[in-house]
């Protein structure tokens, strides 16, 4: 379907350059980089978690900024017809395009000005995270110290799906707001029942955030639920951002980017600098999830020892518990805060070493380089499984790993020979469960092997 749309109350002024890098007759990185992203976002609420397989279906679909004296306005052309009710776009879908625009101008114009790269510092890196962040307008609203970040996969089944709801109601009934990736599954559950509770307790300005980033959003498009999406420039930028901005932390079940994010949040943790700071950190599920959890808690104690396990707790079928601890802990929080000084809408003491920040490119070579052994520091070993896991998320969902494997195979992993066997049993039992894929798509072909 073809649709002329305005923004409302985010974005409003671009420059000439902008424009024309953004409408050109030329391909030019942004002008792609915006594309891919509005399609993503137009084509919400549909079944797949393949950005390959969205840019096929939707080859024809065209996006044009136009300049106005009173501002801008989008041009589309063929865009999906679910975007659309009646003939017209859906707000909710109307905000998002314009807030992935400000976010990607913004990005590239910044990136381009920091120059930032392998020489760039630790600090450079956090910084550059707080502008998108605050150019984006959404830390004015964490003062409060009540955003609670849930993360899970977004192929679960119904039952899954409804205790992530559950949780999301209890959490909304103390007053949280919620964080997550922005797409469907375990990521909308708890948005939509901190919507029902915003409700019972009469708060009318709930904050449901969505975090996503260019290589990942065509395969979890925005919820309808998020009011307030930001785009990041890369996977470690946007998991930078969540431990930034939140405040308690819960996981459920989830396939391999749900243990790439807890990974990401162990290895941090797991660094000295960080031992005394409070960081609320909870995985739960219905009582199905027990096997689930149980293989996961074996693989993280048989890779990162047995200490890891002080970092998090598992809560298994009380979505009560699992809110009044995440309360609980944010009080001590609010204290350990109000100690050190640090700041309630960003935690700048958390110390992040530059190896979780730097993008990791998952080719063939880097996947087989990864070193996997007790050797390591654990939390050095922490970012390295990290980066396995992301490599495995983008051999099923990237557009360019998908490529990569269709032309050279699947990735080959290798490492200390137990770590490997450990490692199987947990990626085995998430394609036997269908954590891979979701489960209206076909029979999943793993995009690894492993060389035991």
């Amino acid at each position: 379907m073809d649709a002329v749309i305005r923004p409302y109350g985010t974005l409003d002024f671009l420059t000439q350059r902008e424009i024309s890098e953004l409408s050109g007759p030329e391909e030019g990185y942004l002008k792609k980089l915006f594309h891919r992203c509005a399609l993503a976002v137009l084509n919400t609420g549909e079944e797949t978690d393949s950005s390959l397989e969205v840019l096929e279906r939707f080859k024809d679909f065209e996006i044009f900024v136009v300049q106005e004296t009173r501002g801008i306005k989008l041009k589309l052309k063929n865009a999906p017809k679910s975007a659309f009710v009646d003939g017209k776009l859906i707000y909710s879908i109307r905000d998002h395009l314009f807030s992935v625009l400000r976010d990607i101008v913004y990005i590239v114009k910044e990136e381009k000005t920091l120059a930032l790269g392998e020489q760039s510092n630790s600090q450079e890196i956090t910084d550059f995270i707080y502008h998108i962040l605050r150019n984006a307008g959404v830390l004015k609203g964490l003062s409060e110290l009540n955003m609670a970040v849930c993360w899970g996969g977004h192929s679960i089944v119904r039952e899954k799906y409804e205790y992530t709801k559950e949780i999301g109601h209890q959490l909304g009934l103390r007053g949280f707001n919620i964080c997550t990736g922005c797409g469907p599954g375990a990521m909308k559950g708890p948005m939509k029942g901190a919507a029902i509770g915003h409700a019972k307790q009469r708060i009318d300005n709930g904050c449901y955030l969505g975090l996503t980033e260019p290589g990942i959003i065509a395969s979890e498009s925005p919820n309808p639920i998020v009011n307030s999406l930001v785009v990041m420039p890369d996977i470690e930028k946007r998991l930078e951002a969540f431990l930034r901005i939140g405040h308690a932390f819960i996981v459920f079940p989830g396939g391999a980017g749900t243990v790439e994010e807890l990974l990401y949040i162990l290895g941090i943790l797991n660094h000295p600098a960080n031992h005394e700071l409070p960081f609320p950190l909870i995985l739960t599920g219905p009582s199905s999830a027990r096997d689930y959890f149980e293989a996961l808690n074996n693989f993280l104690v048989s890779t990162l020892g047995k200490e890891i396990q002080q970092f998090y707790q598992i809560i298994i079928d009380d979505p009560v518990k699992v809110s009044q601890t995440a309360a609980k802990a944010v009080r001590q929080v609010r204290k350990s805060r109000n100690q050190s000084g640090d700041a309630y809408h960003f935690n700048w003491m958390l110390h992040i070493d530059s190896v979780f920040q730097f993008p990791f490119q998952p080719t063939h070579q880097n996947m087989r380089e990864l070193e996997l052994n007790h050797s390591m520091p654990s939390h050095q070993l922490a970012s390295n499984l990290r980066r396995l896991f992301s490599g495995i998320v983008a051999g099923n969902i990237k557009e360019g790993a998908i490529r990569d494997i269709k032309d050279y195979g699947p990735f080959e992993i290798k490492g200390e020979r137990k770590m490997l066997q450990n490692l199987d049993l947990l990626l085995d039992s998430f394609c036997k469960d269908q954590r891979m894929k979701l489960p209206s798509e076909k029979e999943y072909q793993p995009c690894y092997r492993i060389l035991v």
